[in-house]
């Protein structure tokens, strides 16, 4: 087994049992949300609401009878995974695509049966409480319990139980069958009145045995699959030796059928606790699955050429299909192991619409990382590349608020809060909805609140890099700002970061350099429409992109403290891109959150 390979295990050690005290390191596939049914709600809604099938639902309430008749004024019980949400608490985060006269009150209350609570869905979402556009996708996240050996090893399967108005201890363990000193000793700082809203409830009948994915071992299960883990390496890597001396020439530029031997998957399994909610939700966590090395390469026809959809710095990704899921895999060498940490940290640890979704990984041989497949390729192939439709004007500004509010969750809303350090077109991926999400998380650094910025070494892409990066390597959330405000500039013109100039000796220019000049003239309409992208034609509204451009111009501000912050760039988008075509270019200054945006506060 390499030193490298070593290292990568004990840090991943090391982060688990980090994670123990005051928190959790994993939850379990299954928990259960007793949902109250209001006249003239179905199976149908509630199933679309979970996104779960109707079938899979009825399995958990044996009351129902017919599934296309449920009795209002009832509960029922879905089943969803339980997560362990930015190591700290047991949750699941729901999307929720938003109708007609929906408030975050609304949603909580109502649409999700108090669930959650109005607070918790408003802290994890941009919007204004009382102004959500229709037909957009919010979070929304549940708590929820895997037990707790220390009160009860008969419960392996727990409910996230709202109190309504009315119930108390006594007819709650009459209705569950549970005694209620065992319902106290799960929610010990509950009074059970509806002001405290969620108890967690055992399901009567099973045990946690019978729940694949119970917590049975915290850091000692931790510290026993890094043995395992470590002990199934060093055989199979002797094997995959053997085997490569008996297969010379051997290499991934073949398609050739030699599976280096590699080790099986480990389930890992480690007790959590109930932990309630702290003042940040909605980004979830979905727990990384670890690949064997034989399934990865049977996936990419044993890293086939013919397979690779990328490349990078670190290494080459490829297609595959992973247990029914088009996946993409980031082969990456061991001397990438910071690179491989950086982005496992984050993508274990956060998980967001606009975020791309880690699916698993494998330390065997080599590293991978295992992404959700996402169709549309890169921002950068389709301003640039042929063979594509030009975007419209409107999926532009579609596609930055995407990017931003990625940024703005990776920025703001976790813990620690992480700096990306590489935003560009080329790590700004599209879906077949033509919606973003950020990716290339290998340069990633965390900071804790509180520090405004670090001093670390130069990475990242030149023509992204602000002045005091490039310069001083001094890192803040800032330099991100940056980057992002030279991709709207290549939104804005379809231009690289870096372009040539007509002048003497094929120069080169900055994106940024040369929107300055061109944004510092007193009329500037008539030259800015000289870069707008050829290929949108007269497709495009200029206001719209004038706005656009001093949201660039904002963003590339040579002093970073009077740059935006992702935050205040999220307001700023989502109110151009609702906004109508003829609002002139004197109203986007009149808008309050966009003068506090361009004051640079």
């Amino acid at each position: 087994m390499s030193r490298q390979v070593l290292l990568v295990l004990m840090e991943l050690l090391i982060m688990s049992m980090r994670r123990v005290e005051g928190g959790c390191v994993s939850g379990c596939r299954l928990a259960l949300a007793s949902y109250y049914v209001r006249e003239g709600t179905n199976l149908s809604y509630i199933s679309g609401l979970f996104g779960k099938p109707i079938t899979e639902i009825v399995r958990y309430n044996p009351s129902v009878k017919s599934p296309d008749v449920i009795q209002s004024e009832t509960r029922i019980n879905v089943p969803f995974s339980c997560e362990c949400l930015n190591g700290a608490f047991l949750g699941h985060t729901f999307s929720y695509k938003t109708q007609h006269g929906d408030t975050y009150k609304v949603i909580a209350e109502i649409q999700f049966s108090n669930l959650s609570s109005e607070d918790w869905v408003g802290r994890v979402n941009t919007y204004p409480p009382n102004q959500i556009p229709q037909n957009v996708n919010i979070n929304v996240t549940v708590n929820c319990s895997c037990g707790n050996r220390h009160v009860s090893r008969d419960y392996g399967l727990f409910i996230t139980y709202p109190l309504r108005l009315g119930d108390t201890l006594e007819g709650i363990a009459a209705e569950s069958g549970v005694a209620p000193h065992l319902l106290l000793s799960y929610n010990p700082a509950s009074h059970f009145t509806a002001a405290n809203q969620l108890l967690f409830l055992p399901a009567k009948g099973m045990s946690g045995g019978a729940v694949a994915g119970i917590a049975v071992g915290g850091a000692v299960g931790v510290l026993i699959l890094a043995l395992l883990l470590y002990v199934g390496l060093h055989k199979k890597r002797k094997v995959a030796e053997v085997s490569l001396h008996l297969v010379p020439g051997a290499s991934e530029d073949h398609c050739s059928p030699l599976h280096q031997g590699c080790g099986s998957s480990l389930d890992k399994a480690s007790e959590s606790s109930v932990v309630f909610s702290p003042r940040l939700a909605g980004i979830t966590v979905d727990k990384s699955v670890e690949f064997s090395y034989e399934e990865l390469d049977k996936a990419t026809d044993a890293f086939c050429v013919a397979n690779i959809i990328g490349k990078g710095g670190f290494g080459s990704v490829y297609y595959a299909e992973l247990r029914n899921e088009k996946a993409a895999i980031k082969k990456m060498d061991m001397q990438a192991s910071n690179e491989f940490l950086a982005e496992l940290k984050v993508l274990t640890h956060v998980h967001h619409l606009n975020l791309v979704r880690l699916i698993g990984y494998c330390v065997e041989g080599s590293l991978f990382l295992v992404y959700e497949y996402i169709e549309n390729g890169n921002l950068s192939q389709h301003l640039r590349g042929s063979g594509r439709d030009p975007l419209t004007w409107a999926a532009r500004v579609q596609i930055a608020l995407d990017a931003a509010r990625g940024l703005e969750y990776i920025h703001e809303h976790t813990v620690p809060v992480y700096i990306h350090r590489d935003i560009k077109s080329a790590n700004i991926l599209i879906d077949k909805n033509f919606r973003a999400k950020v990716a290339d998380f290998g340069l990633t650094k965390l900071t804790e609140y509180g520090s405004s910025s670090l001093h670390t070494r130069l990475v990242g892409t030149f023509g992204y890099m602000p002045p005091e990066y490039a310069q001083y390597g001094d890192v803040s959330s800032k330099i991100d700002v940056y980057a992002f405000g030279v991709v709207l500039y290549e939104l804005i013109s379809g231009k690289e970061a870096i372009v040539k100039t007509n002048e003497p000796e094929n120069e080169s220019k900055g994106l940024v350099a040369l929107f300055e000049e061109v944004l510092g003239l007193s009329d500037p309409k008539e030259d800015l429409r000289q870069l707008v992208d050829p290929r949108l034609g007269d497709n495009y509204p200029l206001d719209s992109v004038i706005k656009v451009c001093q949201l660039a111009k904002a963003c590339t501000h040579e002093n970073p403290q009077l740059r935006p912050s992702m935050r205040s760039i999220v307001v700023a988008l989502m109110t151009l891109s609702s906004a109508t075509e003829d609002w002139d270019v004197g109203s986007f200054y009149e808008n309050q959150a966009l003068v506090h945006l361009m004051s640079g506060r």
